[in-house]
């Protein structure tokens, strides 16, 4: 495989570098310790807001979306290096739910009229998403949701209860999938709708984590209208719908990229305590285990690599068992990471971020966090599940 990108790609490249090193400057101090900063604090979700208008303004956030819905008919390795540079300097601007997995379901299987109203804005930076996904009693089981929506004329009267919704305080509009035959079982009576977060019968409530940051919500919908013209690939068709959402660019190379810029800071944070008399960094036990980090991180970014190039061969559609694997190995990295980090700094792990703690605080905030990466978006067990039946044919086991 030869990794290398022609002189126009790392042309672009040091755009986006340039472009992400100089916005980052302006970041709020509290930017970059936690997704929690990014929908909890006003000041980071003002610059999240603002560097997403300039992105728009430079036709960056969507270059691979067809131009007369917004985007620039660009490569998907343009989206990969974005996606590398983004990561790395822990960029501001992209909005993840709108952009990343939603977009991809709109671009398979929305019908044109749908694509026209809702591709563009997302480019242009004017609407924000979140994703209604999980509920009290489906999580992982996603299929066995109970949230109803019933026909009544030209709309759909839907109730019911979503949970950990991220982002939903913030967010204009969701994608959704509730249940519009309650006879069918599982995952064949679901259909997928867009829902204005502004509609009437909606409430919002905050879940507010151990130490009072707001990501999660809760989201009771109580009669809410939804026109029926916002329903995506048909009645009964929500789940297959639901499937595009990680047949995009999904190779992870983002986390990866995190994950390269905190091991390069954890290094140089290595240079400076002594332990016995000696510095870090010279400690042996202290450098096999920077060392292990290095060699798993390159070896997620390979892996990275290798779905892109399955995806530029294969079309999307063939990366999805490969995205379920990416998703397994960076997660569960990330936790691997931050475990080991938080050993290396001992007492000064658990400083909360202050002008004492190393690091911005960063690790004593993913320690708490970390876990939760294995079971957001599809457990671990889920994506193992995926790779089996999806990428090797084996039967499935639910």
């Amino acid at each position: 495989m030869d990794f290398r990108f022609t002189p126009e790609e790392e042309a672009l490249r040091k755009e986006f570098d340039d472009f992400f090193k100089e916005e980052m400057k302006k970041a709020p101090p509290q930017w970059g310790t936690s997704m929690e900063a990014i929908f909890g604090i006003d000041e980071c979700w003002e610059f999240h807001e603002q560097t997403a208008r300039k992105l728009a303004a430079k036709d960056w956030l969507a270059r691979p979306w067809p131009r007369e819905y917004g985007g620039q008919d660009a490569s998907l390795v343009e989206q990969f290096i974005f996606n590398d540079v983004m990561g790395y300097h822990r960029g501001a601007g992209v909005d993840h739910w709108g952009i990343a997995l939603l977009a991809p379901t709109l671009l398979f299987s929305a019908n044109d009229e749908q694509k026209r109203e809702h591709l563009p804005p997302i480019a242009r930076a004017e609407i924000f998403w979140t994703q209604l996904w999980s509920e009290p009693g489906a999580g992982s089981d996603l299929a066995s949701l109970t949230t109803r929506a019933v026909r009544d004329g030209d709309d759909y009267i839907i109730s019911g209860q979503k949970t950990w919704t991220s982002g939903g305080h913030r967010a204009d509009w969701g994608f959704m999938l509730a249940r519009t035959n309650p006879e069918e079982k599982r995952s064949r009576g679901l259909s997928f709708f867009l829902v204005d977060m502004k509609s009437p019968g909606i409430t919002i409530e905050p879940i507010l984590n151990l130490e009072g940051s707001h990501l999660f919500n809760e989201v009771f919908l109580d009669d809410v209208r939804v026109p029926a013209r916002n329903m995506v690939g048909g009645e009964n068709q929500g789940w297959v719908a639901s499937q595009m959402t990680s047949n995009f660019e999904r190779s992870m190379i983002q986390l990866f990229a995190y994950l390269t810029r905190e091991l390069e800071e954890l290094v140089e944070f290595c240079k400076e305590p002594k332990w016995g008399g000696e510095v870090l960094a010279n400690n042996p036990l202290v450098r096999h285990t920077l060392a292990q980090l290095a060699i798993e991180i390159e070896a997620g970014r390979a892996f990275s690599y290798s779905i892109l190039w399955e995806q530029m061969k294969g079309g999307l559609i063939m990366a999805a068992p490969l995205a379920a694997a990416a998703k397994a190995l960076a997660t569960e990295l990330v936790q691997r990471f931050t475990y080991a980090g938080s050993e290396i700094l001992g007492l000064y792990g658990q400083v909360k971020e202050s002008r004492w703690a190393p690091l911005q605080g960063r690790f004593e905030k993913e320690y708490q966090l970390c876990p939760g990466l294995n079971m957001a978006g599809g457990t671990s067990e889920i994506m193992r599940n995926l790779i089996c039946s999806l990428g090797l044919g084996l039967p499935r086991s639910w």
